[in-house]
C-alpha cells in the first residue's frame, strides 16, 4: 500500500509529460542541458560499467562476458565522444540532441543490465556476481537523479538496466534471488517517483525563471518606450545609441536632429491633453515615415524628438533635416481641425562636433536652443562659436544672479514728459548695470540672458520694489512707469510680487504704470489675464509698449484696459520716418483721442521731431531730447528744480 501511490503518481505525471507538458521550447531546450552538463560524469560512469564487466569477464573467462564487455566499450565511448561533440549551445535542434542521447543512453543501460545478468546466470563466482550487479543497480540510481531533467530517458535506463537481473533472478528461481528480484521491481516505481519529483521541481524553477526572464524583458522594453507614441523613450534612446556607436567605425557619420515643437502648450491647453497626444502620435508618425531605415526615433520628453541615424556626410544630413522639418511643418488635422506645428531643429553630426553621445547631444541641444533663440521655426547646425556664446551667457547669469545679491545694481529713471506743458508726468525705471571689473554692461547684453534663464523674474521684482521706493519720495501728481517681461508676469504670485512692492514703500497703486509689450499676449494665457485684472481692479494702471511692431495691436488695445500707448520709437527717429510714419502716428494719437487715452512718443531726440509728434497729436514725450535716464537723486532734483521754476513763473506774474 505504501508504494503504490508513489508509483501512481510517478507514472501519472511521466504519461502527462508525454502528452505535451505544455512546456515552452525554450525551457524544454533547457531541460536537455542538464542531460549535457558535465560530460566528464558520463565518461566517468562508462568506465566504471567498463572496468566492472571486464573484471568480470576475466575471472570467469567466458566468452559471452569478454563479447558483452567490448560490445559495452564500443557503446560507451561512443557516447562520451557524442556527449562531447553536441554541444546544446549549438544549432542542433532539441529533437536531434534528445534522440542522440536517448539511443546511447537506452543502448547502454540494458547492456550493462545484460551483462550483469549474464554474470548470475552463469554463476561465474560470487564476488564478481556482487561487483557487476552492484554496479548495474548503482548506475540505474545514479542516473534517474542525474536524468531528471528528461524523466523519459532516465526512468527508461533504470527499467532497461534492472529488466534483465529481474529476468534472470526469477530464471535462478532461489529464495535469495527471487528477494532480489522483488527489491528491484519495488526499487523501480520508489526511483521514479524521486525522479518526477525532482523534474517537477526542475520544470518549475525553470519555466518560473522563464516566465521571470519574459517580464524582465517586457518591463525593460516598456521602460525604454514612450506610451503615447510608442517611440523609443529617453532611455530607449541612451540604449540604441550606446549600442549604435559600439559598431561605428571611425570614418563613419552619425547625424542626430533634435526636434522641438513651437507653442505646443497651446495646444494642449486650449484643445486638450487627448488632441496633444494626437498631435504627439501624428508627428511620430512621420518622424518614422521619412527618417532612413535603421534610425532610432525618440520621443526625449514632453514636445521634444531625437531622431539619431548613419549618415553619409555634413550635407547629407542637412538634406535629412530639411526633410524632416518641412514634414513636421505640415498642418495637422485632428478631427476635422485643421492645425498648423511648428517645430525648431537643433543638428549636429558626429564626430565633427562631438566624439561622443554626450557631446554630440550637446552641440544638437545647443544648435536647437539657436534655433528657438533666433525666432522659432528653423533649423539650426551645431557651430563651434555657439559653445563660446554659451559660456558667455552662462558667464552673465552667474555674475548677473551676484550682482542682484550685491547691490551692484542701480535703478535709473528717464522722464516722460508733457508736450503741451514740458512738465515732467511719469519716470520710466531703467536698470543699469555697472561691473566692478567690465564697467557698465548693457541692458540689451544682460536682459535677453536674464530672460532666458529665468532670473528675470527675481531681476524683475527687484526693479519694482527699488523703483516704487524712490518714487514714493516724489510728488503725488508725478507717476512711476516700470517694465515688465511676460514671463515675469507669468510667473507664480506675480501680481502678489508688485502689491507688495507697493505696500512695502508706501506707494498708492494709481502712481504705478506697468509697461508690457505685445509679446505678452501672444501666447493668450488665462495667467495674463488675471495678473492685469487683479491689479487694475486695485488701481494699477497699465500701458500698452512698442505699439505697432506686434500683429494685433488693436485687438490689445479693445481687450485690456490700458490707459496709456508708446509709439514705437522706430515711427519717430528710426531710419524709415516718412510722411507714411507720419500720418501712422496722427492715426494712433486720434484713436487715443477717442478712446481717452495717452500717445507717448518715444525716442525724441530733437526740437524738430517733438514739434512733429505734437503737431500728429501725441500727448507725451519721452527721449535724450528732454533728458537721458538719471539716478533717482537727480531725478528728484529735477522735480524739484521743475518745481522751483514753476513757482517763480507764478510770484513774477
Amino acid at each position: 500500500m505504501a508504494s503504490s501511490n508513489p508509483e501512481g503518481k510517478a507514472f501519472s505525471a511521466l504519461s502527462y509529460f508525454e502528452r505535451g507538458d505544455a512546456l515552452s521550447e525554450r525551457v524544454r531546450r533547457t531541460l536537455v542541458r542538464t542531460l549535457y552538463t558535465q560530460p566528464s560524469s558520463l565518461a566517468a560512469g562508462a568506465a566504471s560499467g567498463i572496468v566492472s564487466s571486464l573484471v568480470v569477464a576475466y575471472i570467469s573467462e567466458s566468452t559471452v562476458m569478454y563479447v558483452l564487455t567490448l560490445v559495452l566499450c564500443i557503446v560507451a565511448i561512443a557516447r562520451v565522444v557524442l556527449a562531447f561533440s553536441h554541444s546544446p549551445d549549438s544549432d542542433t535542434s532539441t529533437n536531434e540532441l534528445e534522440i542522440v542521447y536517448e539511443v546511447g543512453a537506452f543502448t547502454y543501460a540494458f547492456l550493462l543490465g545484460t551483462a550483469a545478468a549474464a554474470a548470475l546466470v552463469l554463476r561465474v563466482h560470487p564476488e564478481a556476481e556482487v561487483l557487476i550487479a552492484v554496479n548495474a543497480v548503482g548506475y540505474g540510481v545514479a542516473i534517474c537523479a542525474r536524468n531528471a531533467g528528461r524523466p523519459v530517458i532516465a526512468i527508461g535506463q533504470l527499467v532497461l538496466v534492472c529488466a534483465p537481473m529481474i529476468a534472470a533472478c526469477l530464471y535462478l528461481n532461489t529464495l535469495a534471488f527471487n528477494v532480489f528480484a522483488i527489491t528491484i521491481v519495488l526499487m523501480i516505481p520508489a526511483m521514479a517517483a524521486i525522479t518526477m519529483s525532482v523534474f517537477k521541481v526542475l520544470r518549475d524553477n525553470i519555466a518560473a525563471a522563464e516566465t521571470s526572464a519574459r517580464l524582465a524583458e517586457t518591463m525593460q522594453r516598456l521602460a525604454r518606450t514612450d506610451a503615447v507614441t510608442g517611440l523609443a523613450n529617453r532611455a530607449g534612446l541612451n540604449h540604441a545609441m550606446v549600442e549604435k556607436l559600439m559598431d561605428v567605425t571611425d570614418d563613419q557619420m552619425m547625424g542626430m536632429i533634435w526636434i522641438d515643437l513651437d507653442r505646443f502648450k497651446e495646444v494642449n491647453d486650449l484643445l486638450g491633453h487627448p488632441v496633444g497626444d494626437r498631435v504627439l502620435q501624428t508627428v511620430a508618425k512621420r518622424l518614422q515615415e521619412i527618417t532612413p531605415d535603421g534610425a532610432t526615433v525618440a520621443r526625449f520628453g514632453g514636445d521634444e524628438f531625437i531622431v539619431f541615424c548613419e549618415v553619409d556626410d555634413r550635407a547629407d544630413c542637412m538634406r535629412l533635416a530639411s526633410e524632416v522639418h518641412a514634414e513636421i511643418m505640415r498642418p495637422v488635422r485632428i478631427d476635422g481641425e485643421r492645425l498648423e506645428i511648428g517645430a525648431s531643429l537643433g543638428v549636429a553630426v558626429l564626430p565633427d562636433d562631438g566624439g561622443d553621445a554626450d557631446s554630440v547631444m550637446q552641440a544638437a541641444d545647443l544648435a536647437l536652443y539657436h534655433a528657438k533663440v533666433n525666432g522659432r521655426r528653423q533649423t539650426c547646425f551645431f557651430d563651434s562659436s555657439m559653445s563660446r556664446d554659451l559660456a558667455r551667457r552662462r558667464e552673465i547669469e552667474d555674475e548677473l544672479r551676484s550682482a542682484i545679491q550685491k547691490n551692484e545694481l542701480s535703478i535709473f529713471f528717464q522722464p516722460i514728459v508733457d508736450l503741451s506743458t514740458g512738465r515732467i508726468r511719469t519716470f520710466e525705471a531703467l536698470v543699469r548695470w555697472f561691473h566692478p571689473q567690465k564697467g557698465e554692461m548693457r541692458p540689451d547684453e544682460f536682459i535677453p540672458v536674464a530672460e532666458e534663464t529665468g532670473v528675470i523674474v527675481t531681476l524683475g521684482n527687484w526693479i519694482t520694489a527699488q523703483a516704487a521706493r524712490a518714487a514714493a519720495q516724489w510728488p503725488q501728481d508725478v507717476t512711476l512707469a516700470v517694465n515688465l517681461s511676460p514671463l515675469q508676469i507669468k510667473a507664480p504670485g506675480a501680481a502678489l510680487g508688485v502689491i507688495n512692492a507697493l505696500r512695502e514703500a508706501g506707494l498708492d497703486p494709481a502712481r504705478l504704470e506697468l509697461e508690457v509689450t505685445e509679446s505678452l499676449f501672444l501666447d493668450d494665457s488665462e495667467a495674463t489675464d488675471d495678473f492685469i485684472r487683479e491689479l487694475s481692479a486695485r488701481g494699477v494702471r497699465f500701458a500698452l509698449d512698442d505699439f505697432g511692431t506686434g500683429y494685433s495691436s488693436l485687438a490689445y488695445v479693445n481687450k485690456y484696459p490700458f490707459r496709456k500707448i508708446k509709439v514705437d520709437r522706430s515711427f519717430v527717429s528710426g531710419p524709415d520716418v516718412s510722411r507714411r510714419t507720419e500720418a501712422i502716428i496722427r492715426a494712433v494719437a486720434e484713436m487715443g483721442a477717442q478712446l481717452d487715452m495717452e500717445i507717448v512718443a518715444e525716442g525724441l531726440e530733437t526740437i524738430e521731431q517733438v514739434t512733429a509728434v505734437r503737431n500728429a497729436g501725441c500727448t507725451l514725450g519721452q527721449g535724450y531730447y528732454f533728458s537721458r535716464a538719471v539716478p533717482d537723486y537727480l531725478a528728484a532734483m529735477l522735480l524739484a528744480q521743475e518745481r522751483d521754476e514753476e513757482l517763480l513763473r507764478r510770484t513774477a506774474s
